[in-house]
């Protein structure tokens, strides 16, 4: 994990927050508790990263199915089959 340096004005009860996240996690410190936080609250709001391999599978993936399929439309009929 890549650290960055961050000087922060907390209010008490955020204070109060992570001293309790610190103590009952075992962590060093309240950056550490802070760290903690996003990692149990930060996918409601920011998406991890993709992975390299991941990206390359869903292109291979979309290839594979161009080379078979080609760019051929569906009707709406063939639609409404797949929908029920």
């Amino acid at each position: 994990m890549e650290y960055v340096t961050v000087n922060l004005r907390v209010g008490k009860r955020t204070n109060r927050v992570l001293g309790v996240m610190k103590e009952r996690y075992g962590l060093r410190d309240k950056g550490a508790a802070l760290d903690k936080f996003a990692e149990l609250y930060g996918s409601e709001l920011v998406e991890d990263e993709v992975k390299d391999e991941l990206v390359r599978d869903i292109i291979r993936s979309c290839d594979k199915h161009v080379k078979k399929h080609g760019f051929r439309k569906m009707s709406l009929v063939e639609l409404d089959r797949i929908g029920r």
